[in-house]
């Protein structure tokens, strides 16, 4: 197939979060299989255009109110997938990548349209758009109305991925008038407050709707995990699909991994004991027999780390180790802060975004704590197990879906339901009596470090979606 991706973000070009994982690595996948696969994103200046040196593509116009807006198309390639960089009016030439909607909804919807007007000006006519969140939901709207109309795209068929459900575009009328969308089919029956959601309308108007992983799929069509558009998403139940995503193995991986300080694999597990070392070193911890407990996360109510914080308090004040890296919240950027200077040598605070960190991190931690309120998926625990660190995580989303509970058979880690600070330490508490046991803890995480966590299983399951939503299109 020819499957042309559209998302506002993509590593290794701009990444902000998760997004940028999945639409970096998804598409070589897809292209390892043997498909056609071409990757847009807006071209930002935040991108490194030196780095990249992108070429001149094609020039497309934008109909909209008050005239045409012209599109400048550069190409590049990264992990022999061609990348479209889309340019013009309004797309930030600073480092700005998501903003407010008002300035977001135009930006994205011009994004979507040129991107569609580009792959026509190519003679490349995709059988599937695959649009990520409300960033590209404008290309499936425009594909379900006026594309059908359109001799080159009457038969492009579009899925949509929700990847984070509750960031769902809303209050973008001004700018789907501006580029004079219409409105699809079914539009009165979404709540009033989303008929302007463009994460709504793309809900609305895609073949086929995915979300990353089969436990999100479910919750999203509850009340609780729908905010507001789980009666949608229950009228189009048959067209939504739970896919788990990946991660990159090759990138992701203790047996080759330049940053760590003693690379190792599951049946060298002594190896790792000089990264728990080395991390105690980098994070001016003491050195110490106590467990390392860390957090690699955004900081935000959604990870739940405003309500960990007395138990990994409690955690630090009994003698365990802790560090932290992540940006955020500032208010919760303080509270943990506060943890340091309360608990010197003993617990590690980083405010910021360090990859080469984040590497040491879970090859020298003993658990990562992951206590989200909600979990699309999360790459954190995937990560985690496949350096050896320990997931302590709340059973939801797709943490339910790649952690089970050392008491279960195959287990990986421990895992607790309520949110509450007295879920969490009890988890931590479990967490401690398995790690005195060397025999029950190693074979802990040699069966982490086992599992298959790569692209390849869930590129399979799109390939599945793909077909179905041509199929879809074409009759």
């Amino acid at each position: 197939m020819k499957i042309l991706f559209l998302a506002a973000e993509a590593a290794p070009l701009v990444k902000v979060g998760g997004l940028g994982d999945v639409v970096g690595s998804l598409p070589a996948a897809l292209a390892r299989a043997g498909h056609d696969v071409r990757v847009a994103i807006p071209g930002y200046g935040a991108i490194d255009w030196p780095r990249w040196s992108p070429r001149p593509l094609a020039s497309v116009a934008v109909h909209r109110e008050g005239g045409d807006q012209k599109a400048d198309v550069f190409s590049t390639e990264a992990g022999g997938i061609p990348y479209w960089l889309v340019t013009g009016p309004p797309i930030p030439k600073d480092r700005t990548i998501y903003a407010s909607i008002d300035v977001d909804a135009p930006k994205f919807l011009f994004f979507s349209l040129a991107s569609l007007w580009t792959a026509s000006a190519l003679g490349w006519q995709p059988d599937v758009v695959h649009v990520h969140d409300f960033h590209a939901s404008g290309a499936a709207l425009w594909l379900a109305t006026e594309g059908r109309r359109h001799p080159f795209f009457r038969n492009v068929a579009s899925v949509l991925t929700i990847h984070n459900l509750p960031y769902a575009g809303q209050g973008a009328g001004p700018a789907l008038g501006q580029f004079r969308l219409p409105m699809p089919e079914g539009v009165l029956a979404l709540p009033e407050s989303f008929r302007d959601s463009l994460l709504a309308l793309g809900i609305l108007a895609a073949e086929e709707i995915t979300t990353v992983s089969p436990t999100y799929a479910r919750e999203i069509q509850t009340p609780e995990g729908g905010r507001g558009l789980d009666g949608i998403l229950r009228a189009r139940a048959d067209r939504l699909t739970g896919i788990l995503n990946g991660i990159d193995v090759d990138l992701w991986n203790p047996a080759t991994d330049p940053d760590i300080a003693s690379r190792f694999d599951a049946r060298h597990l002594e190896a790792r004991s000089a990264n728990r070392s080395a991390l105690r070193a980098d994070a001016g911890l003491a050195e110490s027999a106590a467990p390392i407990a860390a957090v690699v996360s955004r900081l935000d109510s959604q990870k739940g780390l405003d309500i960990a914080l007395p138990a990994i308090r409690q955690w630090v004040g009994q003698g365990g180790q802790f560090v932290l890296l992540g940006t955020g919240d500032p208010a919760l950027e303080s509270a943990y802060a506060g943890l340091e200077l309360a608990f010197p040598g003993r617990a590690s605070v980083r405010l910021r975004f360090d990859t080469p960190y984040a590497h040491r991190i879970y090859a020298g931690a003993d658990a990562l704590v992951i206590p989200s309120r909600y979990e699309p998926c999360g790459l954190t625990q995937m990560i985690a197990v496949r350096y050896g660190a320990v997931p302590v995580a709340r059973r939801t989303g797709g943490l339910a879906d790649t952690v089970t509970d050392v008491g279960d058979p195959g287990g990986t880690g421990l895992m607790f339901d309520e949110i509450s600070a007295a879920a969490l330490w009890q988890a931590l508490e479990r967490l401690t009596a398995v790690r005195a046991d060397p025999g029950r803890w190693r074979d802990l995480q040699t069966r982490g470090m086992e599992r298959d966590f790569s692209w390849n299983r869930s590129a399979a399951t799109y390939e599945k979606v793909y077909a179905r939503a041509v199929a879809i299109r074409r009759r």
